[in-house]
């Protein structure tokens, strides 16, 4: 029972909002841009398509997760075992999202005017 929580709180503390920040940052991108606008588009497209493909699969774990621990839950019966496996991995997977594109832009703070420069 005790894992079982544990795995529901996991998943809705960390994976859960992993997925919305991540849909925020879908399509942002930081870094160098190129001078061709052909390799540019395609460059942002499959880091696009990389990034859905994560959060489509964070979504499905998260999904697994929380289906199978509320049910062994309600009908008190045994977890399977790729259940942890699966939670494992969906934490791992969050982590990523949150540590590369499900990040929020931290702008740099202004430098006021130097009046010597007025």
């Amino acid at each position: 029972m005790a894992v079982e929580l544990v795995m529901v709180a996991g998943v809705l503390a960390v994976a859960l909002p992993a997925l919305w920040l991540g849909l925020r940052g879908l399509s942002r991108r930081s870094g160098h841009y190129s001078s061709d606008v052909t390799a540019d588009r395609v460059s942002l497209a499959l880091l696009v398509a990389v990034r859905s493909l994560t959060l489509l699969l964070v979504l499905a774990l998260s999904a697994v997760v929380l289906v199978s621990a509320v049910g062994a839950m309600v009908r008190d019966l045994e977890l399977p075992s790729l259940v942890p496996v699966f939670f494992v991995l969906d934490l791992l997977l969050a982590a990523l999202v949150l540590l590369t594109f499900g990040r929020r832009v931290r702008r740099r703070p202004r430098r006021p005017a130097s009046p010597a420069a007025r």
